[in-house]
């Protein structure tokens, strides 16, 4: 019974590529949450300062389970259970903090260290890329979407910087999350993709439109920063809350990347 339930809900989704459910969706949140806790706690055992630094140090990272997520869609990698969502997040996290480990225990530059390691994880993504052009299907007809639309969806995050201020004290992350708003929105209107997340889905279907992602984005975005604004003010932990702000910028940043690069790709 136990084995027919996981593999209904989290075995077959992944094997048989239909997208997410409630009860996976729930349990992803939640092991999502408690691994967020825990590696703040390591992150702030090690002395790692949870700065500008740190965080730009980590993009690479980002643009590799992005790339290795896309170029699997297409055919260069292998579709298993650690190439694809949210497996794709636990092979980033198995190369990226024994990276980080290694960085801080040998090296004085560990930020620079830990950085062009993680450049070089995409460097490899590329020569796979390069290695297997036969099975690539460049489509830069998206870009005639996505580029508009993308400049639509940050001027209205602009406009907004000026009357509310919370979207102003974080637009960063309305940016980035507008920017996987938008990839989402040109690859189900234009493109002829489906999307996976069941409440987008659910919502897509009511409305007939994928745009809908940007009221969605803005809402539960406002909302979560708007509690955590009051958190700080009661506070709460100011270095714990800039790290969960940067697992929602990754939320938004990877998929985006990961979507716009399969719609390149032809994936």
């Amino acid at each position: 019974m136990l084995k027919e339930f996981f593999e209904k809900y989290f075995v077959n989704p992944i094997k048989y590529n239909t997208g997410y459910n409630p009860v996976n969706t729930l349990v992803y949140a939640i092991i999502l949450g408690i691994a967020t806790l825990i590696v703040y706690k390591v992150l702030k055992k090690m002395k790692i300062k949870i700065d500008k630094a740190f965080f730009r140090a980590l993009i690479p990272y980002m643009v590799f389970g992005a790339f290795t997520r896309a170029l699997t869609d297409a055919g260069v990698y292998p579709r298993t259970y650690i190439t694809v969502s949210p497996g794709i997040y636990f092979l980033v996290f198995s190369i990226a903090f024994p990276a980080l480990i290694i960085s801080k225990k040998f090296f004085k530059d560990w930020r620079g260290v830990f950085l062009w390691f993680g450049w070089g994880l995409v460097m490899v993504d590329f020569a796979a890329m390069g290695a297997n052009l036969e099975k690539m299907h460049f489509n830069f007809t998206v870009l005639k979407y996505f580029i508009p639309f993308l400049i639509l969806a940050e001027l209205a995050i602009y406009l907004m910087t000026k009357k509310l201020s919370i979207v102003r004290e974080n637009s960063y992350l309305f940016y980035v999350h507008f920017y996987d708003a938008t990839t989402t929105f040109v690859g189900v209107d234009f493109m002829g993709y489906w999307e996976q997340h069941v409440l987008p889905r659910l919502l897509i279907g009511l409305t007939g439109t994928a745009a809908v992602m940007y009221l969605l984005k803005f809402t539960v975005l406002y909302l979560a920063l708007w509690i955590m604004k009051k958190l700080e003010e009661e506070g709460e932990d100011r270095e714990l809350l800039d790290f969960i702000r940067m697992v929602i910028f990754i939320l938004g940043f990877a998929p985006g990347t990961r979507n716009l690069l399969r719609m390149l790709l032809g994936a």
